[in-house]
């Protein structure tokens, strides 16, 4: 039988929410909550593929969970895709600051949402199963930072750095072509798997975020001004 991606979707607009789980549910396991505490029931026996959140919450904000999920070892790198107010650039640009994967602005395209979301459970599965046999084809170094892509883990200088899904992904493709120069617009077909025009502040905000983390090894992401990003000693 094939394994159905788990979906969770936080969102405390009940129409918005059932919407969305009935689009969803022909193809995946999803599941609706209304507020952090339902959330955090639901994480406590299981993690889903991939999660839903809404930043207009009642109580606990969608950003104040995603930055506990981000700072909890268990949910660091769970693949978030925020629902934000159209025109709420604050929210997005703070959410991208604090490790969201995504976002899509209210209101959204239920097209666009799935297809948000198909790409990425896509790359989730094909990062999952690239394990081959050749260890050495598995481990991407360069200066003091590695990146191991079938374990999914990256260190500097020797020590482990947890990193989101997208900002490994932007990580190892930086590291695959060194000394490449890409282009906003090429690094979001690349990475996030569609044309996100005009959003190049998504890729900014990762490359913000992943240099952080680097910390001693920050210096190889390297920023090619009026044009875009290399990964280079």
């Amino acid at each position: 039988m094939q394994h159905r991606s788990c979906i969770y979707i936080v969102e405390d607009d009940d129409d918005i929410r059932e919407m969305l789980l009935y689009v969803l549910s022909d193809d995946y396991d999803a599941q609706g909550f209304a507020n952090a505490s339902e959330l955090g029931q639901a994480l406590r026996t299981a993690l889903p593929d991939l999660l839903l959140l809404d930043i207009m919450l009642p109580g606990e904000s969608g950003l104040q969970i995603l930055s506990r999920l981000r700072s909890d070892r268990r949910t660091a790198d769970l693949y978030v895709i925020l629902l934000t107010a159209k025109g709420s650039e604050y929210d997005r640009v703070k959410g991208l600051n604090l490790g969201a994967d995504d976002y899509v602005s209210k209101p959204f395209s239920v097209l666009e949402l799935v297809a948000r979301i198909k790409a990425a459970l896509r790359r989730l599965s094909q990062a999952a199963d690239s394990t081959a046999p050749d260890a050495a084809k598995n481990e991407l170094t360069l200066a003091n930072v590695s990146a191991d892509l079938a374990r999914h883990r990256v260190t500097v200088d020797g020590e482990p750095v947890i990193l989101t899904h997208k900002e490994f992904e932007l990580l190892t493709y930086l590291l695959r072509h060194p000394g490449m120069v890409f282009s906003r617009d090429r690094l979001m077909r690349e990475v996030w798997g569609f044309d996100f025009e005009g959003e190049s502040r998504t890729v900014d905000m990762h490359i913000r975020t992943l240099r952080k983390k680097l910390d001693t090894g920050a210096d190889i992401i390297q920023t090619v001004r009026g044009v875009g990003y290399k990964a280079d000693q």
